[in-house]
């Protein structure tokens, strides 16, 4: 038979373990909320609003382009002051700290999805030439932890859940 002092030890022990593991979890949310609101105050692109992003869609959504070249022939060189890319610049920056935030696990993918969706897959796909045609003017190799920029990898994973999403229909 088990003594009330041995369960009574046992209870202990289990309400000591539990809360150490709470207090992990509880450190390792506020890590990244510390990370979140960081990249958020360092990243200005995260601050603009809703009427520059919705001016700065249609601005690129308006644009007739058929690769890089068509459109600096249109439009000027991409690192320019023009409308157009300043733009451009717009909404890519505010994609690719998107793109950082959901590959550092940040940001959960399905929210932004849910926000943005076919939006900025729309966008991706017209200004990827663009993107680039910049890159290799510009000597600029994609950066991120892999061979894609963050933007780009926004668009591939919100790209897997739409495919995902017309499955299921």
């Amino acid at each position: 038979m088990v003594e009330v002092q041995t369960i009574s030890i046992i209870f202990a022990s289990v309400g000591v373990m539990v809360a150490a593991i709470y207090y992990l979890l509880q450190i390792r949310l506020q890590t990244k909320i510390r990370q979140t609101d960081l990249l958020v105050r360092l990243a200005p692109w995260l601050n603009v609003t809703s009427s520059e992003l919705q001016q700065a869609m249609v601005k690129i959504i308006n644009l007739e382009f058929k690769d890089y070249d068509d459109f600096v022939k249109k439009y000027g060189p991409l690192a320019s002051e023009k409308p157009e890319q300043m733009a451009i610049m717009t909404i890519g920056n505010y994609c690719e700290t998107l793109g950082t935030l959901v590959r550092r696990g940040l940001v959960d993918i399905n929210l932004v999805y849910e926000f943005w969706g076919h939006n900025l897959l729309l966008y991706w796909e017209k200004l990827k030439p663009v993107a680039e045609g910049a890159m290799k003017q510009y000597d600029q190799p994609w950066y991120g932890e892999s061979a894609q920029s963050n933007a780009e990898y926004l668009y591939n994973e919100l790209k897997r859940i739409e495919q995902k999403s017309a499955k299921t229909k």
